[in-house]
């Protein structure tokens, strides 16, 4: 780790202004590392400064006299990213009407920096594991090998191992880029840095417009802290510049802070649901919609059933059933008054069974119906390869499943066909 004076005349010569332990930590792991070749990522939301990181390594390295790019892989579209990172043979492709070097072969000897590291495609990505792990490439159009000796330096704002599972990047290079990982806090995560970085930004723009520095009264300043800063350190150094060409006032209270705030702001700030998520409610797919449906109306029939075997063993409450209302669980049984006596002489009269017949309904057995989802599933797998004649593909695509799915599910559940 860094003495404290080494830190701070770090931060002097980059102009880094803060001193949270998270700020100090990555700082110290960036110059440790420097003097290596190891690839290093960097990661952090957009706007917390991850190139002053990539610049601080590269100063501090052997390398330092060499080249350094920095790369905005999001930026470059996808039909000519390879072209620019490993360059082109003439005629390799309709606008190739020279060959051309590209930022492997420019940079030898060199850091580049591949920020938005995230957005590459698959196979660039393949490319770069490639340079990463032994030095070689392939230009685009060409069949020769060439050698070039470049430290990478790649950062992103996204979580790449939630890319490695969706299948949008590679596992084996994001363990080959991750070496040495350096994390770039978010300003919201830094509070006690905020005053200091919006002070300085409001001295510097005073300087540059020659205006007097803006100063924020304590409700201002409260705001200027809690607020969650999505855009981090370049949306606090836009808003300071907003506030120092605009405003008329060179002391800022809330109300009017609020007013160079952007319209999401409130959006930005917590809050309490005031609804519970009901997790029942939330499906992955439309099966369970189905599922769901098929129990509801499951329900519905057992309410049914009960509302008959009622009516069999007091066929005065038929009437009471009469109408819209549906009977319930709760459901209790009325008692036998003379206005129910009347309802029964009315011209609706309700169908009585006999004794005998109540008998027979006490003996037969209500089967219920499983519950169990891969019994259902299954049913509607050897329904579906009966309608189809056991052909896998049309009853996969009935069952709105790949046809791998359903070879496994008939494995799984041993289904005949």
């Amino acid at each position: 780790m860094l003495s404290d004076h080494e830190l701070q005349s770090l931060k002097n010569r980059f102009s880094i202004i803060g001193n949270d332990p998270s700020l100090n930590y990555a700082l110290s792991v960036a110059a440790q590392v420097a003097n290596t070749d190891l690839t290093v990522l960097i990661q952090g939301e957009s706007g917390v400064g991850k190139e002053v990181f990539s610049q601080i390594i590269h100063a501090q390295s052997a390398r330092k006299h060499n080249s350094f790019i920095a790369i905005n892989c999001g930026a470059i579209p996808e039909g000519t990213i390879d072209s620019e990172l490993f360059g082109h043979e003439k005629g390799s492709f309709t606008s190739a009407t020279e060959s051309r070097k590209g930022y492997f072969e420019t940079v030898n000897s060199g850091t580049l920096f591949l920020d938005e590291i995230g957005e590459l495609p698959l196979g660039t990505q393949a490319r770069l594991l490639r340079v990463l792990e032994t030095g070689e490439y392939i230009r685009v159009g060409s069949s020769k090998v060439q050698k070039t000796d470049v430290r990478v330096i790649a950062a992103t704002n996204k979580d790449l191992l939630n890319l490695v599972n969706a299948g949008r990047f590679r596992e084996d290079l994001y363990y080959r880029l991750s070496t040495v990982p350096i994390r770039v806090a978010a300003l919201r995560e830094r509070k006690a840095d905020i005053p200091t970085l919006f002070r300085k930004f409001c001295v510097d723009f005073a300087s540059k417009y020659k205006t007097s520095p803006i100063q924020l009264t304590p409700d201002a300043k409260n705001l200027l802290i809690n607020y969650r800063w999505p855009g981090n350190i370049r949306e606090l150094k836009n808003i300071a510049e907003q506030i120092s060409v605009l405003s008329q006032n060179r002391e800022i209270n809330e109300e009017e802070f609020k007013m160079f705030l952007p319209i999401h702001s409130n959006e930005m700030m917590p809050m309490l649901s005031s609804q519970p998520v009901n997790a029942n409610n939330d499906f992955s797919n439309e099966r369970e919609i189905l599922y769901k449906l098929f129990f509801d109306m499951k329900k519905d029939v057992n309410e049914l059933k009960k509302m008959f075997f009622e009516i069999v063993k007091n066929p005065l409450l038929a009437s009471s059933y009469q109408g819209d209302s549906m009977p319930t669980s709760d459901a209790h049984l009325m008692p036998y008054t003379n206005d129910m006596q009347k309802a029964m002489n009315s011209t609706q009269q309700p169908i009585i069974l006999t004794n005998a017949d109540a008998q027979k309904m006490h003996d037969i057995h209500s089967v219920e119906e499983s519950l169990n989802l891969a019994e259902n599933e299954k049913d509607f797998i050897v329904r579906a390869l009966k309608k189809h004649r056991s052909r896998r593909r049309d009853a996969a695509s009935e069952l709105g499943i790949s046809e791998r799915t359903l070879y496994r599910k008939i494995k799984e559940y041993d289904i005949e066909e």
